[in-house]
């Protein structure tokens, strides 16, 4: 593929003397943009990924001279999605450039795709603030053009992240909202138990026994299938023996539920955090007998 990358730089160089040229009405641009689009294409065949990303920010540029904003957009995420080879940094600032220009021009379905996409980058960057921001950022746009279900999935990330991070106010907001609209949606109802159960664990986090048994009642009065659930029964016998002050209890319920539905990885972080309360609690009492 070496002849590839050759090629590359061959039209790279072609680009850049368009540009260094005369030029009548933009057109000098429009001929770069042609250039520099073959030379991406050929660094790309090349797997000369930052080359090619290079190549293709020359071309977003050529096209905002002759403003085309939809197609300098565009350009920004190819180059994007050649940065995500090497440098997740760097293609997370190439989607910003094209989330402003497709908000811009009115493409907010677009803009959300790529701030979901910026979050994806975060997420997998370890960067979970970043991936909040981008998140609610993405379910905003989703929600305004209507596209609920792909709002849902971004807020349920919020919350999922929010969790992580102790916030467990904004986690169960989210979670309860989803779970509310959720029911008056014949798709989306199965899916109910699941949002009041991850609502439910975030309350047992908190470690209020008032609180959870007041959200325990007010997520049976929302849904009056959801005391018939496993789920429900689950965070009450935890309720009970975070109340007891009971390891034991604790998890003997946890390990009887996780035997008929396994619980995520995230389930189980959370679930250990409320064990170590527990256990905390039982220490402190053992301290003053």
């Amino acid at each position: 593929m070496g002849d590839q990358f050759a090629r590359g730089e061959e039209y790279e160089r072609k680009a850049e003397k368009k540009l260094t040229g005369w030029g009548l009405f933009g057109s000098k641009y429009e001929d770069a943009a042609d250039l520099y689009d073959k030379a991406a294409n050929s660094f790309k065949l090349d797997k000369s990924w930052d080359r090619a990303a290079s190549n293709y920010i020359k071309l977003a540029n050529c096209h905002l001279k002759v403003e085309s904003k939809h197609e300098a957009a565009s350009s920004f995420v190819d180059a994007a999605n050649c940065y995500k080879k090497t440098s997740p940094k760097d293609a997370i600032k190439c989607l910003s450039d094209a989330v402003n220009l497709f908000m811009d021009i009115g493409r907010l379905s677009m803009a959300a795709r790529y701030y979901k996409d910026m979050a994806e980058l975060c997420e997998a960057d370890q960067n979970v603030e970043g991936a909040i921001e981008n998140f609610e950022q993405a379910a905003e746009l989703f929600q305004s053009e209507e596209v609920t279900t792909s709002a849902n999935q971004c807020r349920q990330k919020v919350a999922q992240f929010a969790a992580q991070l102790e916030q467990y106010k904004k986690s169960i907001d989210i979670y309860e909202e989803i779970a509310h609209h959720s029911l008056n949606n014949n798709l989306l109802k199965y899916g109910v138990k699941g949002h009041l159960l991850n609502a439910g664990i975030c309350q047992l986090c908190k470690g209020d026994p008032v609180a959870i048994s007041n959200a325990l009642e007010r997520y049976q009065d929302l849904d009056p299938t959801f005391s018939r659930t496993r789920e429900c029964k689950l965070l009450q016998d935890i309720a009970a023996a975070i109340d007891e002050e009971d390891v034991a209890k604790f998890t003997n319920v946890v390990k009887e539920f996780d035997s008929m539905t396994p619980l995520d990885s995230w389930k189980t972080t959370l679930l250990l955090r409320v064990k170590e309360k527990i256990k905390a609690k039982e220490l402190e009492e053992d301290d003053l007998t």
